[in-house]
């Protein structure tokens, strides 16, 4: 299996609402290719969709589509400066995320907060300065040290 991931799916309870929060709150643009069952958006390297929670959980074969608080899983938006950690969660927040955690100092070096988007999966959004982005917006590692 190659090293990649290729699209993330967000299982939401009203589609109508997420792809207002996304397209309309955060200024995504939605893909053609979507429907009135699912919306995907060109997020860099990797495809953002967004899909009926309980459409989701049948497509996986699990019986139960209910769940809630922390399922163990956070998605990131990093940023390229410092200062614009403060304004995406200022944009979260004014299309109807709620701040779970205001920015601040991170212990490894950089500055991050996190919200919450109305169906409550949980965004980090950061600035690292370990991490380059380009200009496509990709996140590039360093490269390991020689050993």
């Amino acid at each position: 299996m190659e090293q990649r991931l290729s699209l993330i799916t967000l299982g939401v309870a009203d589609l109508d609402r997420s792809r207002t929060f996304y397209g309309d709150g955060l200024g995504w643009t939605p893909s053609k290719l979507g429907s009135d069952a699912v919306v995907f958006f060109q997020a860099a390297g990797v495809v953002f969709g967004l899909y009926g929670r309980e459409a989701l959980a049948a497509d996986a074969g699990l019986p139960d589509a209910e769940g809630s608080g922390f399922r163990g899983v956070s998605l990131a938006y990093n940023t390229r400066s410092r200062e614009e950690v403060d304004d995406v969660l200022a944009l979260a927040e004014s299309a109807g995320a709620r701040i779970t955690k205001p920015a601040e100092e991170a212990f490894w070096g950089g500055y991050s907060g996190y919200f919450a988007d109305p169906d409550g999966h949980l965004w980090e959004v950061a600035w690292n300065p370990g991490f380059d982005i380009d200009a496509a917006g990709h996140v590039r590692l360093p490269p390991d040290p020689p050993s």
